[in-house]
């Protein structure tokens, strides 16, 4: 396959120069924003995890073996860094049973900082968003360049594209998929299988945001667009258009939309769709392996805007940017238009 899901083109002509990037856990931390306060009671037990170069699934089975339970009766939000230092929640079906002593969870890079209850479950994306703090070391660039280049990120943001790590080790997770499709590589894992199909889909929509990008309409809503709103994942299909999407895209309000592969009809229509289309007859194999999945047409929003930024530069040069993302968007597509990292 020619086109390669993790090399994209630069919206702001790419990093100012180049900075040391996660040479230690620590310069890469994560803290997951939940989006409600736990009720404090109910049957499913709440924990706040701290984690230090830990994959999450990891930890989910430390967590059950900690409590002597089945691995299924304990969930979490969303995945998260494994090089890094990440706080997340994680919640475990309890019923009847008193909430377990923080120490009796905690191992080696496993710290548990708080204990709750909530009457439901955490599910994958119950969460809204995630807060980082990244350490850049030794940056090459002049500062004052870099505090123009982080306000025009905040301002103009970056294309949501999926970032490396959504493909594998050397992005070979694609290739996998397509072999899966042929029959070639054949697996009972679900997660591996899941994690393939998700390569599959999010190279395609990786293809659609550069095509974009070259034809300078990542930016333009055209006829046909699908809108949506990156907090919450809600669309605003082409028949519920009610005019003023146009103004509201300018001031922040809604994003353009491309798709995330999968059968039926694109809810896109007019050029928008046209153009969707176009991209996709480019990867046959792709399309024909995740519609046989029974995979659903499904829209992500094409940009995304840190909030809350805020760049400190640190004694000695080092910069730390911290910045929150919603739910399902990738630092390092922001990351990517700031610095080039080692």
């Amino acid at each position: 396959m020619e086109f390669d899901p993790t090399k994209l083109p630069y919206l702001h002509g790419g990093g100012l120069g180049r900075a040391g990037f996660k040479r230690e856990a620590e310069d890469f931390v994560v803290e997951e924003v939940l989006g409600f306060e736990p009720s404090g009671e109910g049957e499913h037990c709440l924990l706040w995890v701290e984690k230090r170069e830990l994959d999450s699934n990891v930890v989910t089975t430390l967590l059950a073996d900690a409590l002597g339970i089945r691995r299924r009766l304990v969930s979490h939000c969303g995945l998260k860094d494994r090089q890094a230092v990440t706080r997340q929640w994680y919640s475990v079906h309890l019923p009847g049973v008193e909430s377990p002593e923080a120490e009796v969870l905690e191992s080696e890079g496993v710290r548990i900082l708080r204990v709750t209850r909530n009457g439901r479950k955490l599910r994958r994306g119950t969460h809204v968003g995630n807060r980082f703090a990244i350490r850049l070391r030794e940056p090459d660039f002049d500062l004052s360049a870099a505090r123009e280049r982080w306000e025009l990120l905040e301002k103009r943001g970056v294309p949501n594209v999926f970032g490396p790590q959504r493909f594998g080790y050397g992005g070979r997770n694609v290739e996998k998929a397509l072999a899966m499709f042929r029959g070639d590589f054949v697996t009972r894992d679900r997660m591996l299988r899941g994690l393939l199909l998700s390569a599959a889909r999010s190279c395609l929509f990786n293809a659609v945001v550069a095509e974009r990008m070259a034809r300078g309409n990542w930016d333009v809503p055209m006829e046909g667009e699908v809108f949506g709103i990156a907090e919450n994942r809600s669309l605003i299909l082409p028949e519920k258009i009610r005019g003023d999407e146009a103004a509201r895209f300018v001031a922040g309000v809604v994003e353009l939309t491309a798709p995330l592969w999968g059968e039926g009809d694109l809810v896109s229509v007019g050029e928008v769709a046209e153009m969707e289309r176009e991209v996709a007859e480019r990867f046959p194999e792709l399309v024909a392996g995740i519609e046989a999945a029974g995979m659903k047409q499904e829209r992500r929003v094409l940009r995304v805007r840190p909030r809350e930024g805020e760049m400190e530069v640190l004694e000695g040069g080092d910069l730390v940017v911290r910045f929150v993302l919603p739910k399902g968007t990738y630092a390092t597509g922001v990351l990517r238009e700031f610095a080039e990292w080692d």
